[in-house]
């Protein structure tokens, strides 16, 4: 799994698919590449302060090295974009809403126009 790092392909993520949940909002979007998942991370500063921000960037790296790779299909870019509820929110909790978040992601990319 590779990290997404240049502004245009976190623009280009945000354009594809996006499931929100209390602790962090996931985007999506498939390339035409044949390359390994890429994930992005983002907290703005809307959030806090920044050592808040980077505990969330850290929760969030976590829960992407947790979740199980069938849940992250290949040839894929992923942005999890923080929210301020991932500083108090059960790790769990967070790991089966990530789960839950790039599924449905999953079946409305699948879905035909």
């Amino acid at each position: 799994m590779d990290r997404l790092r240049q502004r245009a392909d976190f623009i280009a993520v945000a354009n594809g698919l996006r499931m929100s949940g209390p602790a962090f909002v996931v985007q999506g979007r498939r390339r035409d590449d044949d390359g390994p998942v890429r994930v992005g991370f983002t907290v703005t500063k809307k959030v806090g302060n920044a050592p808040e921000r980077n505990r969330i960037r850290r929760r969030l790296r976590e829960l992407v090295k947790h979740v199980d790779g069938l849940s992250m299909r290949p040839h894929n870019d992923y942005v999890l974009v923080g929210r301020r509820a991932a500083l108090s929110r059960d790790f769990a909790i967070m790991l089966d809403d990530l789960r839950s978040a790039l599924d449905r992601i999953e079946r409305r990319a699948s879905k035909p126009n």
